[in-house]
């Protein structure tokens, strides 16, 4: 019951924030949406007082706040500010569209994961490859694959509709956008966890008896699900509100384009049917999955007879990751002396050239030294975000009934309407980008340490542990965080370039970095309406992400929990109370 009342507060304080973010941001709601309805229209204060009284903006926020809320117990959610139609019949298209969409997203996310832990599954574990390709995956921005799919396979080839939204053949593009990075993701989690599965007694028990591989391959992935289906349930939301770009770029009318469009012409009503449908679409979602969790667990979580998964295991020797670093760093070094603010237009897109090695933008600017000068930018940020996440995510997540609903509200929220609301409480500048990705992406650590937390508390060595006399405290600095921390922070090493792209849908839409910087992101969407013609111009920060991404999978396979070297018993040795006495007695 106050979970349930947490998570009401919640859901009416978020969308409380939203009805009052014109006047939080200190703009004039009239004059925007005059922008919105015509922008070569003069904002004379005889028209703005118009739209001020046509809209009822003179009877103050709290009331027209209190009208929408009424409105909604009888189904009004109101008129749109922009168009005058009823909000709650365009509010639930766009829904259908953007439910359509994450459905046949989802369905490419879960091949391509299987593809990811294939040979994982096929071996039993015994024999893994490094990630490279499936990190390189991940890191792929989603706007970027979008648009070469509808260039490429949509214009160029005419295999597939490439524009609009007409029927099922016009899903199938958007979800290999969408599909694609988030499948990679869930792939190398997954990945992650089965060698433990496929160790565990019963798995052996059943390879000695000469049971088919596929059999226990599918008891394997049946046996880690509990532990990822919280994060299942986040990308489900985040399929649907937050696939902005790729609706951008394939012009569907679904819930995270009608969302961003409200919110930047701040209509309102639109805007706040639109995160109340979201938020409702994350309650049950993060329910569904929580109770599919439990059913295939069963009894064995509240009996305490789960056998853990994060095993000891010592840390591998890896040459990959000191390859991709080593690569990346050269590039960066050698863009470094080079000027990436001196403009040549007589060398606009220029291929790459001894000159040139990676080819020059729309303005006959180095793309070598850009992408290197880009880098302290890009990698520092990003790389302080990603350990501020990951401190929020494991602090919150080790106490799931105070995190859980807030987890869900967050995840909820697109990314550029938390911007928005950030920009509008600490205003605009350097810290803010920074501050809203922070703002979410802190969720998926603290929802993955929840999920392993819950597993790792029903083990019997932790029920041993306690029956030994052992306190909370003890548990959880030494049973607990040493399981729970190596997947967690190889889970936050994974987000690393998403967040770094993160930020750079921010600069994009005005709200991060600004031109002429040269960060990473901004570099994509820069020349991103140059892909066709110069490829090079995208493919080079591309590459850069790519190689990040690389290198974070590859170095987070090297973050094991450590193997316990016995020490003989002696007063240094830290001991649960009562084994303290046992060994006293003897």
């Amino acid at each position: 019951m106050r979970q349930l009342l947490w998570r009401a507060a919640l859901a009416v304080a978020l969308v409380c924030g939203v009805g009052l973010l014109p006047w939080l941001s200190h703009t004039d709601p009239a004059l925007t949406v005059l922008k919105a309805r015509s922008a070569d229209r003069d904002p004379t204060p005889e028209v703005l007082a118009g739209i001020r009284q046509q809209l009822g903006l003179d009877k103050g926020p709290f009331t027209l706040l209190g009208q929408w809320l009424g409105g909604l117990w009888h189904g009004d959610a109101g008129r749109s500010w922009l168009s005058g139609s009823p909000v709650a019949p365009d509010v639930l298209t766009a829904l259908g569209v953007s439910l359509l969409l994450m459905a046949v997203a989802l369905a490419v996310a879960v091949c391509t994961a299987a593809l990811v832990c294939a040979r994982t599954l096929r071996t039993g574990g015994r024999s893994r490859r490094g990630g490279a390709a499936s990190a390189v995956l991940a890191a792929l921005p989603e706007f970027l694959t979008a648009s070469v799919l509808a260039t490429v396979v949509g214009v160029q080839l005419g295999w597939l509709p490439a524009l609009g939204w007409y029927g099922p053949k016009w899903t199938v593009l958007p979800a290999l956008a969408l599909g694609l990075p988030a499948g990679a993701v869930l792939g190398r989690l997954l990945d992650d966890l089965l060698p433990g599965a496929l160790r565990e007694p019963w798995a052996l028990a059943a390879a000695a008896r000469g049971l088919p591989g596929r059999r226990v391959a599918r008891q394997a992935v049946r046996r880690c699900l509990p532990a990822l289906l919280p994060n299942l349930g986040l990308f489900v939301v985040g399929l649907t509100g937050g696939a902005v770009a790729v609706e951008q770029v394939f012009d569907i009318p679904g819930l995270g384009r009608t969302t961003l469009q409200a919110a930047l012409a701040q209509d309102l009503p639109v805007l706040q049917a639109g995160t109340l449908a979201l938020l409702l679409l994350g309650a049950v979602a993060t329910g569904a999955c929580r109770l599919a969790a439990r059913l295939l667990v069963g009894p064995a979580l509240r009996d305490g007879a789960l056998p853990t998964l994060h095993r000891p295991v010592p840390p591998a020797r890896r040459i990959l990751p000191f390859a991709y670093g080593g690569l990346l760093t050269g590039v960066i070094a050698l863009g470094l002396p080079r000027d990436p603010l001196a403009l040549n237009t007589g060398e606009r897109l220029r291929a790459p050239s001894a000159t040139h090695p990676l080819g020059t933008d729309a303005l006959g600017r180095d793309l070598l030294a850009r992408v290197g000068h880009g880098a302290l930018d890009t990698l520092l940020l990003a790389l302080a975000i990603s350990a501020a996440t990951l401190c929020l995510g494991v602090l919150l997540g080790l106490v799931p009934r105070l995190s859980g609903p807030l987890v869900d509200t967050v995840n909820a929220v697109p990314p550029v309407l938390v911007a928005l609301l950030v920009t509008a409480v600490a205003g605009s500048g350097a810290a803010t980008p920074a501050l809203a990705v922070t703002a979410v992406a802190w969720a998926p650590l603290a929802a993955h340490t929840a999920a392993l937390l819950r597993q790792e508390r029903a083990t019997p060595h932790l029920a041993a542990a306690r029956g030994l006399g052992a306190d909370r405290w003890y548990l959880l600095r030494r049973e607990l965080l040493p399981a729970v921390l190596p997947p967690v922070t190889r889970h936050a090493l994974l987000r690393l370039p998403g967040i770094a792209l993160a930020l750079a849908s921010l600069g994009f839409l005005g709200l991060g970095a600004q031109p002429p910087s040269p960060e990473w992101g901004l570099l994509l969407a820069e020349n991103q309406p140059y892909a066709e013609r110069a490829p090079w111009a995208v493919l080079a920060p591309a590459a850069a992400l790519a190689l990040l991404g690389a290198l974070a999978v590859t170095a987070a396979g090297g973050v094991r929990r450590p193997r316990r070297t016995p020490r003989p018993p002696g007063p240094a040795t830290e001991r649960p109370p009562a084994e303290k006495e046992l060994v006293g007695a003897r």
